[in-house]
């Protein structure tokens, strides 16, 4: 099928949760429909609401973001960065009209994006001194039919689930794999049980940032999954292709997963978000 996807063909779901050894949570998720204004569809954000809408949609996202710099700080940090980004792509959604306005555009489009989201982090950070030293991880997935766009600053991850496979788009924006890539750490493994795995080399708000966008297919077959951290550090890529491959919903498939990341110690906060295309019969 070539079709666009109708509304009620989008299975799609996140959730957050402390996890069970921080004692507040600092990531923060959102889930939208982008119309001629944002369609919020979840979110741990309280200040958004769903929206009434009846235009077309025109793409749809998700989004999460973990914060850094312990205690309130990285949750302020989370917040600003996605509350920023959803009103830049709101205020700016004549560029998501169509893929088709050039991909050069929409890419920085998305990187403007992103560094607006940098800078409100860092301007929090500076306005207030118990903010001072903020950062977060953003990574963003915003599909534009038949094409989905991938934003990502930091380490927390992007996977796609097609044909009984799991593929990490993301590329970790993190010490340990500056050093894996330039041949310092031969194998994965030791960049992963380094304890630079936990320094960011690129956040929103931090010493330095590096958005990454990618452009890249998307079709009927395609499962996509964002995820903080706090999931990767306890769940196997094995274990996730497993979830996925099981899938029954996209609601489903999230709490599996959020459970596999507690029982095995949930010593982080754990945010996790599953969209996937299922074909109905037309009504």
């Amino acid at each position: 099928m070539f079709r666009k996807p109708r509304d009620d063909e989008i299975d799609v779901f996140g959730l957050t949760h402390q996890g069970l050894v921080r004692p507040n949570n600092q990531d923060h998720f959102l889930i939208a429909h982008l119309r001629q204004r944002l369609d919020v569809r979840q979110s741990s954000l309280p200040e958004f609401s769903d929206l009434p809408v009846t235009e077309d949609r025109l793409a749809s996202l998700m989004m999460v973001a973990d914060g850094v710099g312990g205690g309130v700080k990285g949750e302020v940090a989370s917040r600003a960065a996605v509350e920023e980004l959803a009103q830049y792509i709101t205020e700016s959604v004549r560029c998501y009209y169509t893929a088709d306005t050039g991909d050069t555009d929409f890419t920085r489009a998305l990187e403007a994006g992103a560094l607006k989201s940098h800078q409100a982090v860092v301007a929090r950070g500076v306005a207030e001194p118990d903010h001072r030293g903020m950062a977060t991880t953003l990574t963003l997935w915003i599909g534009v039919w038949p094409w989905c766009y991938l934003l990502q600053v930091g380490d927390s991850r992007y996977y796609q689930y097609r044909d009984g496979h799991l593929m990490q788009i993301s590329r970790d924006q993190t010490m340990a794999q500056e050093l894996l890539d330039s041949g310092v750490f031969a194998k994965a493994v030791a960049a992963e049980n380094s304890p630079l795995s936990h320094i960011l080399s690129s956040s929103l708000g931090g010493p330095q940032t590096a958005p990454v966008v990618k452009r890249l297919p998307n079709s009927w077959s395609t499962i996509h999954l964002l995820c903080s951290d706090g999931l990767t550090k306890h769940v196997s890529d094995e274990r996730i292709a497993e979830r996925l491959g099981a899938i029954k919903s996209a609601q489903q498939v999230c709490e599996d997963l959020l459970q596999d990341a507690l029982d095995a110690g949930g010593t982080d906060n754990i945010t996790i978000t599953v969209g996937r295309p299922v074909a109905k019969e037309p009504a």
